[in-house]
């Protein structure tokens, strides 16, 4: 129903194995889940369709409305920053549909849209998800770039082509890679389950005492089946069976570790809050305390009389890579994550010490301009290039050199998220998916055990069963994550529930009909609704002070990827009659300053030095076509209070404004909010009051 296999196989699959070719001392581990592998055989293979490749392959001529309509709505689903906006032909192409998609407005257009315009936009779609090792290894495409429009169907026949070629080449390439040792490939289970929830949902409640949870979901032979499944199919497609595991979304819980064990699993990996929530509830330490240091090592867990290794990710750095390289310079960005893992190197033991950077694989490549090659070839050089403090190796080489001398018996039961299970659990969507899932799982168990079905109805109805206990289905209900995609995957999730019914020939049943999801109007920052006047000493001195204030909290868009520590815990805004106000918490103060950058005035900016805590201290107004900067004062103290003047801004009352805060940590961008869109106001008109009068 989508491309993303497709379209991460021709970008970021490719390029993160071909890129360390040319660094043979970087050793990295490659995790691949098996339903990613299934789905990359399926479609080589032919046994599956692609629908969007259908809709790309179609001749433009020969494409009816419906489908001219699918290409307007869903051939735009690209980062537009990186992807589009640098290709004049593809942003002409969306600025004439609309930077908004309105539905009705889009079918009335269709007629204005050229065959030429929607050939055009099926290669641009294709071509632009093309990362830099495609485009060496098929200089063509670089042709195909530099033409621009215009474009035959043998040439995007040539370019689709090209894209199956790739999804043929690139396991291969991890595959070569494995054999001549330079990289590690791991497995996850087979449908990416929550698998503590999949062995008993109650496990929830260990870390999230007191909320209201579904019906029991109780099936350790299914935890146990998606192990066993993603064993043997990696053994099957690589010719060795996986040592490691990263257990989906870094779940563990303690009753997991026999079936590990069982499966052959020699070490798993989770997150740095797991191994340090362990360590606390460890009777051995009777005070509780933990020392972060001594994350950078191997560690033996011990459960139920089975053992297995484990490695516990370093949260900051990882999550640096993945949310905050991309928006410095690649050069820059590989220097700072240098500087700490020196840093962390001259603190541990340099001959057990190991510093485990773990994260998405897939999705923070598409936020850098150039996917990514230039910050990996500045690291991957940057390592190479160090005098024996830092090595890069293998999870496995590690092992088998350094095997742990530290042990524990405490595992705690969490993800890499919040080490709980929250997003996947706990709110009625969720509950309710579960107990829809669990009933469907019961009723086919009675199947089986009555002897009624046959032995391959059996095994395609549990496949079914284990595609809907995938945790990606629970990550888009709720309220935690949203996308555009929300309705389609409920009603995926409910197909695969239906399914089970269907080869066991009964009739779903009704409650398989109506949507789990509901309407979610997510509701990024509040708008001001009264003046402000609060008095700016960086001290919240009144309750009623920010009253009626603008506010945005961090967070709120989250979608594929989750962030966990932020700098800032939220921000304030808002007016009087003459000036513009803005407040903000931070959690972390350490080497912090603030640009907060206007696309309202256009080119305005207001940018601080390192901040203190000590009171008042200096801001620099900087305008566009002025060399000089302004000088103001902030408040900084417990809380960072600025005022600022309309007039210094160039602002008038119903004028807009919009602003995006920048929070750089030693020169380099940390953070910036809102990360989609801008804060988007208005300054106050002389109604403004009226309008928003309340008692």
């Amino acid at each position: 129903m989508m491309p993303w296999v497709r379209m991460h196989c021709v970008k970021g699959y490719l390029d993160m194995i071909s890129v360390i070719e040319d660094f043979p001392g970087i050793h990295p581990n490659f995790n691949l889940t098996p339903v990613l592998l299934l789905q990359i055989k399926e479609l080589v293979d032919g046994q599956i369709k692609d629908l969007w490749l259908e809709w790309s392959r179609k001749p433009a001529a020969e494409l009816n409305d419906d489908e001219k309509f699918s290409l307007l709505e869903n051939f735009f689903k690209s980062n537009w920053d990186n992807l589009i906006k640098p290709e004049p032909r593809y942003w002409e192409l969306l600025n004439k549909r609309g930077l908004t998609l309105y539905r009705d407005d889009v079918r009335r257009g269709l007629r204005y849209f050229s065959t030429q315009e929607f050939l055009d936009l099926q290669v641009w779609y294709n071509l632009a998800w093309c990362g830099y090792t495609a485009c060496r290894l098929y200089p063509e495409l670089r042709e195909l770039r530099a033409k621009g429009r215009n474009y035959t169907e043998q040439e995007k026949n040539r370019l689709l082509d090209i894209h199956l070629d790739i999804m043929k080449l690139v396991l291969r390439k991890y595959a070569d890679a494995e054999s001549r040792g330079q990289a590690e490939l791991t497995t996850t289970p087979f449908y990416h389950p929550i698998l503590p929830l999949v062995y008993d949902s109650a496990f929830a409640e260990r870390s999230l005492p007191g909320r209201k949870f579904p019906n029991r979901f109780h099936w350790p032979q299914d935890a146990a089946a998606h192990l066993t499944l993603a064993v043997e199919q990696h053994t099957a497609l690589f010719g060795k069976a996986p040592r490691g595991l990263w257990p989906s979304e870094g779940s563990i819980a303690p009753e997991l570790i026999p079936l590990m064990q069982e499966t052959g699993i020699q070490y798993f990996c989770s997150d740095e809050e797991n191994l340090f929530n362990s360590l606390r509830r460890d009777p051995s330490r009777h005070n509780g305390t933990v020392d972060h240091l001594e994350l950078f090592q191997g560690w033996r867990v011990r459960a139920a009389g089975a053992t297995v290794n484990a490695l516990f990710r370093e949260k900051p750095l990882s999550d640096f890579i993945g949310f905050m390289a991309a928006k410095n310079e690649p050069a820059k960005a590989a220097d700072h994550l240098l500087h700490h893992l020196r840093h962390i190197a001259e603190l541990v033991p340099h001959d057990t010490g190991l510093i485990p950077l773990i994260l998405d694989g897939e999705n923070a490549w598409e936020t850098f301009r150039d996917g990514g090659e230039g910050f990996l070839r500045a690291l991957y050089g940057g390592i190479e290039a160090e005098s024996g403090l830092l090595q890069s190796c293998t999870i496995e080489n590690y092992f088998q050199r350094q095997p742990p001398s530290r042990e524990i018996t405490t595992l705690h039961t969490g993800s890499w998220i919040g080490s709980n299970f929250d997003i996947w659990i706990g709110e009625e969507e969720e509950n309710r998916a579960w107990d829809l899932l669990g009933e469907t799982r019961s009723f086919l168990q009675k199947q089986i055990d009555s002897g009624a079905l046959r032995a391959d109805r059996q095994a395609l109805a549990l496949r079914e069963i284990y595609a809907a206990e995938g945790s990606d289905w629970f990550w888009w209900y709720g309220p935690d994550f949203s996308s555009e995609n929300d309705d389609l995957f409920d009603e995926l999730f409910r197909q695969h529930l239906k399914n089970v019914y269907l080869l066991c020939d009964r009739v779903p049943p009704p409650q398989l009909d109506r949507p789990i999801n509901r309407a979610k109007v997510t509701q990024i920052y509040e708008q001001p609704t009264q003046l402000i006047s609060p008095r700016i000493n960086g001290k919240l001195s009144s309750y009623f002070e920010w009253i009626g204030a603008g506010h945005y909290t961090p967070g709120v868009e989250q979608g594929a990827m989750y962030r966990s520590e932020r700098l800032l815990e939220k921000m304030f805004f808002g007016f009087d009659a003459a000036n513009f106000y803005l407040r903000l918490d931070l959690l972390k103060w350490d080497r912090v300053s603030l640009v907060l950058s206007f696309s309202q005035p256009a080119g305005v900016s207001l940018r601080t030095a390192p901040l203190t805590r000590d009171g008042m201290q200096s801001f620099f107004i900087k305008k566009p076509h002025r060399k000089e900067l302004v000088r103001h004062t902030l408040a900084a103290v417990d809380i960072i209070e600025w005022a600022v003047s309309l007039s210094d801004l160039g602002l008038a009352k119903s004028d807009p404004l919009s602003f995006r805060l920048q929070i750089l940590q030693d020169g380099i961008e940390r953070e910036i909010y809102p990360e989609s869109d801008p804060v988007k106001l208005s300054v106050p008109s002389e109604e403004f009051t009226l309008e928003n009068w309340f008692v």
